[in-house]
């Protein structure tokens, strides 16, 4: 079963609970269920998930009967100590676009057309083109943030040569005279405050600085997060 959306919250399918044993192969987690059975579910993310993949913690799956699927089960949560965390990657970009639409981000809300996907070079794509009647505009690049320690969150969980990418085409963007927003979506909701992870990937650090100080806005925000459902909640702060 595919999550239920409505105007707020993406619902999830019944979830079915059970412990980590691995994560392997970056796609592959193996899990005991609470019924004792033991699978391998799809990891849909493709980050290290530094911070949230403990083995042993508990986590949530989901299921489906497609027959052309070669693994039955997804990993969509895991239970860390302070915050369940939202382990599916191709969850924020449709939170973040169901936000928008719905006029919860407030520096965003006076759009009323989204188009998703949106090509800005021969080797880049943009996640979301904003426009209204007026014929104002707005690229944004949603990125997942799931690594959080001591109340800070942070980005990337790994070197990501394609998120300096997408940050260069932002400013080349901006410069032409187009709003253009780096939306960071913080998976769980034991964050504080967000910072960029420049132990992890320095170059990234340096580019997201130089992108902010050419003109490219950047937001963050939380999510509220539970066995049943998941939504934007609050903007954190951060710090460059």
């Amino acid at each position: 079963m595919n999550p239920i959306i409505d105007q707020h919250f993406i619902y999830w399918p019944q979830l079915i609970q059970g412990h980590l044993i691995k994560r392997y192969k970056r796609f592959l987690a193996d899990v005991k269920l609470n019924t004792g059975e033991l699978v391998t579910a799809h990891c849909p993310n493709s980050g290290s998930m530094k911070e949230c993949s403990e083995a042993g913690r508990p986590v949530f799956l989901s299921f489906h009967d497609n027959p052309k699927r070669k693994l039955k089960y997804t990993w969509e949560l895991i239970d860390m100590h302070d915050s369940l965390v939202g382990v599916n990657t191709q969850i924020p970009n449709r939170l973040v676009e169901l936000a928008i639409s719905s006029g919860r981000i407030k520096e965003l809300n006076t759009y009323t057309r989204i188009n998703r996907e949106v090509k800005v070079s021969d080797h880049s794509r943009l996640d979301l083109f904003l426009s209204n009647e007026k014929g104002e505009t707005c690229f944004v690049e949603v990125k997942n943030c799931t690594l959080v320690k001591n109340g800070k969150a942070s980005f990337p969980d790994a070197i990501t040569t394609r998120g300096r990418k997408h940050l260069v085409e932002l400013q080349k963007l901006v410069k032409s005279g187009v709003r253009s927003v780096i939306f960071f979506l913080v998976q769980r909701m034991d964050a504080e405050i967000f910072k960029p992870a420049d132990d992890i990937d320095k170059e990234y650090g340096v580019e997201l600085r130089k992108a902010y100080d050419n003109g490219v806005e950047m937001l963050v925000y939380d999510v509220s997060i539970s066995q049943q459902k998941i939504g934007v909640n609050n903007k954190l702060p951060f710090l460059l």
